[in-house]
């Protein structure tokens, strides 16, 4: 089984699809792939998650917004190979260990990045980044804690992805910045510009 912690970590992009509509949420994750991302989280409907997973068996389908164990479930069912939880719930953490899904959790303060991190999270997304500070915020969360392997997530711009890889973020997460009010074609150009970015 391929680690998928280390494959965020390595190719530097985590990108996010937040539909509510099926056919969006499906036509964003395959423009995605077409610029080359390699892990994306679905932040929609099961079906979507399911669709994405179950015909790019390359590719690693992160499912979003979990907060239950049975949203878990169901998404692992769907082909899940990551859950991302906006929480720190413990009884994610049992099942994903349980499972050997690995679970990414949201923090916003330094005591919730530390306390996800003795839970054992392997990554914790950092949101919103840009309302905490951006970069800097990165830089003072780090500063006393170089052990995290975070990922600034929320608004984040193209042109701040090698800032934020260079203060010391494991990876970052994009979302309506590759795909908002843009065609399959647009998404798919925005996003080869953001994987430039990180070399």
């Amino acid at each position: 089984m391929k680690n998928v912690i280390k494959e965020i970590t390595t190719n530097k992009i985590f990108g996010v699809v937040r539909a509510d509509d099926t056919k969006r949420a499906i036509e964003v994750a395959n423009a995605y792939i077409e610029a080359g991302l390699k892990i994306i989280e679905m932040n929609a409907n099961i079906e979507a998650v399911k669709e994405i997973a179950q015909n790019n068996p390359d590719i690693s389908v992160a499912a979003g917004g979990i907060i239950t164990s049975i949203q878990a479930q169901q998404a692992i069912e769907a082909g899940a190979k990551v859950l991302v939880s906006p929480i720190l719930q413990m009884n994610l953490v049992k099942l994903s260990s349980g499972c050997k899904v690995p679970l990414i959790l949201t923090a916003t303060t330094p005591n919730e990045a530390y306390n996800a991190w003795k839970a054992r999270i392997p990554l914790i997304k950092i949101y919103p980044i840009k309302d905490l500070g951006g970069k800097t915020y990165i830089e003072d969360l780090l500063r006393p804690m170089k052990f995290l392997n975070v990922m600034p997530s929320g608004s984040v711009d193209i042109e701040d992805i090698k800032d934020y890889l260079d203060c010391g973020a494991s990876a970052v997460a994009l979302g309506r910045k590759l795909y908002k009010n843009k065609t399959y074609k647009e998404i798919v150009e925005t996003t080869k510009l953001a994987i430039e970015k990180t070399k």
